[in-house]
């Protein structure tokens, strides 16, 4: 595994769910009546949702995070047998409160301090969340090419000096094929896949970010 900083960095980029927001803390703020199915819950939800955006780029059929959102919990719900009366508006109010892990405030504190420029590269829709760059702007999701681009045209500085951040093992990859560096937050235990491209670091969590690109 690579070791030591990151050279020519100029920006910082994020993937917004599980690598900034813990979207399992959604189903966790449901603990009163979800009980025991949480964890169940969180993991079907959240599969199905990058399946259906891979599924609706495919196609050529986009729908907003949001709508995708949607119908991955209601495939869940039913998947699962859980019938709560308000459960599923409940669930999806609390997906646009999301907690952050608790490094990250530090973390853009430090990166911003350093003169990083820093952003949200994510599937999410603008009103689920703010001053990001979202995939509607291209109507289409990552790990879409044109997805990555956005990041390079709107910050106006090259792939190559963009560090990229994701707790997705498929989006690290992704990004390290159209150019960027990647450092791949691999909070979840994933193995390593056989895709185009290659995390330059791979750390377990945002902490030890500001140590790779300068800020520390």
């Amino acid at each position: 595994m690579k070791q030591g900083p990151l050279i020519g960095v100029k920006a910082c980029v994020f993937d917004a769910y599980g690598t900034l927001f813990d979207f399992a803390a959604a189903a966790r703020g449901c603990r009163d009546v979800l009980g025991d199915s949480i964890d169940k819950l969180t993991a079907l939800w959240r599969d199905k949702q990058l399946q259906y955006t891979w599924l609706r780029a495919l196609q050529g059929r986009h729908a907003d995070f949001w709508q995708v959102t949607s119908d991955a919990l209601d495939f869940a719900l039913e998947t699962l047998a859980i019938d709560k009366p308000g459960l599923r508006d409940r669930l999806m109010n609390l997906y646009l409160t999301l907690d952050t892990f608790p490094e990250v405030p530090d973390v853009l504190t430090r990166l911003k301090q350093a003169g990083l420029r820093t952003a949200i590269l994510s599937n999410g829709s603008p009103k689920m969340l703010d001053a990001v760059l979202s995939v509607e702007d291209v109507g289409v999701y990552k790990p879409h090419p044109k997805v990555y681009q956005l990041a390079v045209d709107r910050l106006q500085v090259p792939a190559a000096a963009i560090a990229f951040q994701s707790s997705n093992a498929w989006d690290a990859y992704a990004a390290s094929a159209f150019g960027m560096q990647v450092v791949w937050c691999n909070r979840y235990g994933q193995r390593s896949e056989r895709l185009p491209g290659a995390p330059d670091r791979t750390v377990k969590s945002l902490a030890e970010l500001p140590a790779l690109v300068g800020a520390s």
